[in-house]
């Protein structure tokens, strides 16, 4: 299990450190005011009327960077900081949220298949842990084969958990494209403010990136532990 350890330590720095490194991009490019005057609600609300987008609501969210889109009420979530302010950073957040309100309008197919993998991938969540160490403590105590068909179900939970991270790449990068091309194309923003929001959003991509590998990492781990320790008997 030493491993195992030593692989949540190198993840949890690198978690840490991008995560730190997106908030002072925020706070950095929050300095950066906006020439057009525009507060983040504007922003999206424009998008989304440029997209041919009438409805979908965008609100105001409690919380710092608690940006969301939501398909199932139609809603543009964006937090305060965003909301509100009139800043380069703000203009980023928010034009990437209406990406993805795009891209459920023009029913972008990668956002689709994450949105269908929602509730199994919930559940796979909740239960692949729990089954690897069932399956792990029953195949030590007793030897018999039910661990080990246990633990396989639950690397095969860990798998579905794991696709859906990568499946979000696609659909964040695809919105995060999106809202810079129309930010430039537009006359959204200045050069300057276009390359905070290009730098703000690359930092939030890599958010992402940093997730998928450590569910890709954990789960090949686990899976050389079980099919591994099972070639040897």
């Amino acid at each position: 299990m030493g491993g195992y350890y030593l692989l949540l330590l190198v993840i949890g720095i690198a978690s840490f450190a991008v995560s730190a490194k997106l908030k002072s991009k925020f706070e950095y490019y929050s300095r950066v005011h906006l020439r057009n005057g525009m507060s983040g609600a504007e922003i999206a609300t424009k998008m989304l009327h440029d997209n041919g987008i009438y409805d979908v609501k965008v609100i105001s969210t409690s919380g710092r960077l608690t940006d969301h889109y939501n398909p199932a009420d139609k809603t543009v979530n964006l937090s305060e900081a965003v909301y509100n302010e009139r800043n380069a950073a703000a203009a980023a957040v928010a034009a990437h949220e209406v990406g993805h309100a795009v891209q459920h309008a023009q029913a972008y197919s990668m956002l689709q298949l994450r949105s269908n993998m929602v509730p199994v991938t919930n559940v796979a969540s909740q239960l692949s842990m729990p089954l690897l160490f069932i399956g792990f403590l029953l195949g030590a105590m007793t030897n018999v084969g039910v661990g080990w068909y246990l633990a396989v179900a639950g690397l095969g939970l860990m798998a579905v958990a794991t696709l859906f991270s990568l499946i979000t790449l696609p659909v964040e990068y695809d919105a995060s494209n999106r809202a810079l091309a129309w930010l430039k194309n537009k006359n959204m923003v200045s050069p300057q403010e276009y390359a905070g929001a290009e730098d703000s959003l690359k930092w939030a991509a890599r958010t992402y990136v940093v997730a998928a590998v450590g569910a890709v990492a954990t789960l090949l781990y686990y899976a050389m532990m079980l099919f591994g320790g099972r070639s040897r008997d």
